[in-house]
């Protein structure tokens, strides 16, 4: 029982170190997706403005 209780606390941290890289890449997946459709919302702006000038 010793043994199982010494490796409890790395397992609590692992959990946590998970948790984190986790969120940390779901976020940044986050943002590439909102940076592409700003992208895209302002290259149609530009085109519809491109547009309405010729």
């Amino acid at each position: 029982m010793q043994y199982v209780a010494a490796i409890f606390p790395s397992i609590g941290v692992l959990g946590i170190f998970v948790v984190a890289i986790r969120a940390i890449f779901q976020a940044d997946r986050r943002e590439r997706l909102a940076q592409a459709a700003e992208d895209r919302r302002l290259a149609l702006a530009e085109r519809a403005e491109h547009d309405s000038a010729s």
